[in-house]
């Protein structure tokens, strides 16, 4: 991911469409792999590329990527859904947006793709009037999330995870 502006103007970010979703998926591996190791498991991306073609092909859907093109296929993106939960104070309407999967190949980072894609993906937050966006950043990205206006939160995160049934 990159973490400082580039020297030059990355390539312009563009909305992702359905058919962007194989390589969606590639690039999802990719950062999984950067932060985890080679290995892990891959069963999952039959079934996360049907989701991204169906959730993609929906123009007023609750998810979006945004990507930079390379020859061949993608060299970044960022995707994002919104979230509705209850409304409460500073969030009337209960939107919150969460950024995942920003992801750029290897050898084409530290170019600015990563800040474009997330930059257009904060834009379609914008747009559908979200007031809050939430991320988790690993240690490298967090200067480019900060510099984008992230800041990090004093709320713990915790999880379960429930048995499949």
């Amino acid at each position: 991911m990159d973490q400082a502006r580039p020297a030059q103007p990355a390539a312009p970010a563009r909305p992702a469409v359905p058919e962007d979703a194989e390589e969606l998926v590639r690039l999802r591996q990719v950062m999984i792999e950067s932060m985890a190791g080679p290995g892990t498991d891959t069963a999952w991306q039959e079934r996360a590329v049907a989701e991204l073609r169906r959730r993609l092909g929906d123009p007023d859907g609750d998810l979006a990527a945004f990507v930079v093109d390379r020859p061949g296929g993608l060299a970044a993106c960022a995707v994002g859904t919104v979230d509705r939960r209850l409304g409460g104070p500073g969030n009337p309407e209960g939107l919150t947006g969460h950024v995942f999967n920003v992801a750029t190949d290897l050898g084409l980072r530290r170019r600015g793709h990563a800040r474009a894609c997330t930059a257009a993906l904060l834009g379609w937050f914008r747009e559908r009037g979200v007031p809050r966006v939430d991320l988790r950043a690993s240690a490298e990205a967090e200067p480019l999330y900060a510099s984008l206006g992230f800041v990090r939160t004093p709320d713990p995160s915790m999880r379960l995870t429930l048995g499949r049934p």
